[in-house]
C-alpha cells in the first residue's frame, strides 16, 4: 500500500458534507494511511447536513501538526463552525507552516481564510465563497483541483476523485 506510515487528520464538526468527509477518509485508508477523524472533542459524534453520524477519534487538543503528514478539511456548513474554534484554525495554520499537506474542499476554504494561509496562493472553492478567498489574498481558479505547494483545494463533491488523487500524490512526495 502506497501511504503506509503516513498520518492524516480529517477535521469534523456538525453539519459536515457527507461525501467530503467519508470519501477521502476511506480512500486514504484504502492506501494504508493512518487517518484519524479530529473534532473539537474526542470520541464525540458529529452529524452531517443530513444527519449521518461521524465519531471523532481524537480531540483537536490531542493532535499536533508535527505528528501529521497531512490534514483535510471537508465542506458543508461545518467549516463555519470550525473557523470559530481557534484550536482548529491554529492546527490548520501550523500544518501549513510546517509544510504538511493541507487540503480543503468546497466551503472548507473558510477555514483557510481564518487560518490566514491564502495570501499569494492559487486556490479554488465552492463558487459562493470565491470572494472570501479572493479577499484573503488567493488567486481563484475555477478548476476541479488546484495545488499550490502543500495546499490542495477543490470545489465540490463532484471533484472528489481529482481531490483525492492530488492528496495521495502530495503525500507520496510527488
Amino acid at each position: 500500500m502506497s501511504l503506509k506510515g503516513k498520518r492524516v487528520a480529517i477535521l469534523v464538526e456538525n453539519q459536515y458534507q457527507e461525501l467530503e468527509l467519508w470519501y477521502p477518509l476511506l480512500r486514504l485508508r484504502e492506501e494504508a494511511a493512518d487517518v484519524q477523524v479530529v473534532g473539537p472533542k474526542g470520541k464525540e459524534t458529529y452529524t452531517s447536513k443530513h444527519g449521518y453520524p461521524a465519531m471523532s477519534d481524537l480531540s483537536v487538543d490531542e493532535v499536533k501538526a508535527r505528528a501529521l503528514d497531512g490534514l483535510i478539511v471537508p465542506g458543508g456548513y461545518a467549516p463555519d463552525l470550525m473557523r470559530r474554534n481557534e484550536k482548529m484554525v491554529k492546527l490548520v495554520r501550523e500544518c501549513h507552516q510546517k509544510g504538511k499537506v493541507v487540503a480543503a474542499i468546497c466551503h472548507a476554504g473558510w477555514v483557510l481564510v481564518s487560518a490566514d494561509i491564502l495570501r499569494g496562493k492559487k486556490a479554488t472553492c465552492f463558487y459562493s465563497i470565491k470572494d472570501d478567498l479572493t479577499n484573503a489574498g488567493a488567486k481563484f481558479l475555477d478548476q476541479e483541483v488546484v495545488r499550490d505547494g502543500n495546499l490542495i483545494t477543490s470545489r465540490n463533491p463532484m471533484d472528489l476523485p481529482a481531490f483525492c488523487r492530488e492528496i495521495i500524490k502530495a503525500l507520496k512526495g510527488k
